[in-house]
């Protein structure tokens, strides 16, 4: 049996106080300017999130299903109302200083759904991202709100072609280091630049957006298979109509996001993150989300998941295929039943469709035979997590590296200091970064930055500079879903709170040990005392605005870098 209720439901509860009895006149006579009829103010209101704009090919394509969700809805006799919320593209704003606002419009995004929605009383929500930090946020709101809600991805990109070989954003990144590298023409990187981004829709690998569209499909949050759908497809219009009929459904039923985001619910998200090798970004908005649902989500849940969750998918920036080729055999389904079939997935969660998840996979089949996107059980690519919580005296609150294993497992090297990503993506083209080199990259993290920018310009750097299997790289920042080498970021505490990290010098030896889960500065405990005494919290780099307000509040990014949780 599927998790339905039996108890008389409510289905105004919210917009009945907006609309009802003749006090509301007023209220009713602007509705009707913005399209409500007579009968429309006796059906439940669904908010209809839109994250549109275009600002990046992610969301440029959201405005038309933001109208087929609405259609869903009106069409299951309730009355949708399509709002907008803002998106930054991280591909445009990487490597510069507007990527400090790309980690902070995740709350914007969550503060001003839910600033909507609480306003105008919606009894129900359908939100709609592309962009990375859309989909957290969105999800953010529904469970501060509890109004019963579906998120819907926005779709992936079709990848362009260069020299007939498949190329995304991730491949302009690194070509800028091959073309440092003398190893491309200055005609060979525009006609990459050029090709790259062919049409609408999010990165095309399994970088951090398809990441985090996949773990909301396995919380239960999302139509099944919403996540791996091309963004301009019959397909992914028919996503955004059935989830506007199915938050009809789930407002009939009283079922709400606190009945479907349980601890059990983001132990499967977890799980289907790390059997795709997503990416590591998803560590901190798990934990975004799990605390607005209340729910107590820690670090060491994703160690203790992933000594049992297999690394099962081939897919870009580590593997070899990108996301529309995971869509073409079936999407994450049929990964799903096999993940449920291995005892790996809580099959009794319910999910948005008003059944669970085990219901929902009961009649999966599974890949074509011939396909090796997703390999067996009997044949993983890492028979553990990529993602290694690792803590030490680096990272005493915890770090999360990304280790395919094709990285190897440790690496001893000499530290490269950097106070910011630009001084050491400088150094990287410049040839000043070498084999053996560990690269520390500080005050990048969530109150230093602030915004904890991703590095993938100087991961990439590397890559391009055929430095991958020659040089670890650490950070108290974070990485972009296509960065991969040896990297390890999220260490706390950063150095902005005086973490060790704060003190590192150029030529000190740093341990990175994923067989023992540690990250080490292999300095004299006296020397170290000696540093840290010496340190002084350097002044605020933002003194004013969002990225004030947004230092000011965040917690540490082992907490999710969160901006409530102690309000």
């Amino acid at each position: 049996m599927s998790g339905s209720k039996t108890k008389e439901v409510n289905q105004r509860k919210y917009s009945s106080i907006v609309v009802d009895g003749f006090e509301r006149a007023p209220n009713r006579s602007m509705l009707r300017t913005v399209g409500f009829k007579d009968d429309d103010f006796n059906k439940p209101v669904v908010g209809i999130a839109s994250t549109w704009s275009m600002v990046t090919p992610c969301n440029m394509h959201i405005d038309k299903l933001a109208i087929e969700a609405g259609r869903g809805v009106d069409s299951s006799d309730g009355k949708s109302v399509i709002f907008s919320t803002i998106t930054v593209s991280d591909g445009i704003s990487m490597g510069t200083m507007g990527m400090r606002y790309s980690l902070v419009s995740r709350e914007v995004i969550a503060d001003s759904i839910e600033t909507v929605a609480g306003a105008e009383g919606f009894d129900g929500l359908v939100a709609i991202g592309g962009c990375d930090k859309n989909m957290p946020g969105c999800m953010i709101a529904m469970a501060r709100l509890n109004r019963p809600s579906v998120f819907v991805y926005g779709g992936t990109i079709m990848p362009g072609t260069f020299c007939g070989n498949p190329v995304d954003i991730i491949s302009v990144f690194e070509a800028v280091g091959a073309h440092a590298n003398k190893e491309i023409t200055d005609d060979e990187l525009k006609e990459i630049e050029t090709s790259a981004i062919p049409g609408p829709g999010s990165c095309g690998g399994m970088y951090t957006a398809n990441t985090m569209a996949s773990a909301i499909e396995a919380l239960g949050m999302s139509l099944s298979n919403s996540s791996a759908q091309v963004a301009i497809s019959p397909e992914k219009n028919a996503d955004c109509y059935g989830a506007g009929a199915a938050v009809m459904n789930l407002i009939r039923r009283g079922i709400l996001p606190s009945d479907i985001m349980t601890k059990e619910a983001f132990e499967n998200a977890i799980t289907v993150t790390i059997a795709l090798g997503g990416s590591t970004n998803s560590v901190l908005h798990l934990l975004a989300m799990a605390n607005a649902a209340g729910v107590e989500l820690v670090l060491d849940d994703f160690t203790r998941i992933g000594e049992k969750a297999p690394v099962l998918a081939d897919l870009k920036p580590s593997g070899k295929y990108m996301m529309n080729e995971f869509c073409r055999i079936g999407g994450l389904k049929p990964l799903m039943k096999m993940l449920l079939e291995e005892g790996l997935l809580h099959g009794g969660c319910l999910t948005v469709t008003g059944k669970t998840v085990e219901e929902n996979l009961r009649d999966v089949e599974p890949y074509p035979q011939d396909q090796d996107v997703v390999r067996k059980f009997s044949d993983p690519i890492k028979p553990e997590s990529h993602m290694v919580v690792l803590y030490g005296s680096l990272a005493t609150e915890g770090a999360i590296a990304k280790l395919t294993g094709q990285e190897g497992l440790s690496f001893k090297g000499e530290a490269i200091v950097f106070d910011s990503e630009e001084d050491c993506l400088e150094a990287i083209l410049n040839a000043e970064v070498k084999a053996g080199h560990v690269i520390v990259i500080r005050y990048e993290g969530p109150k230093g930055g602030p915004g904890m920018r991703e590095m993938l310009s100087p991961t990439s750097a590397v890559m391009g500079k055929g430095l991958g299997d020659d040089v670890a790289l650490i950070t108290d920042g974070r990485f972009s879903g296509g960065t991969h080498g040896f990297v390890v970021g999220h260490i706390t505490p950063e150095a902005f709170d005086g973490g060790l990290i704060a003190v590192v010098e150029n030529g000190d030896t740093i341990m990175i040990d994923a067989g023992t889960r540690q990250i080490n500065l292999e300095v004299p405990e006296g020397e170290i005392k000696r540093r840290l005494s010496g340190w002084r919290r350097p002044r605020p780099k933002a003194q004013r605005g969002v990225l004030a307000k947004y230092a000011k509040l965040v917690t540490s990014a082992s907490e999710g870098a969160v901006t409530d949780k102690y309000l």
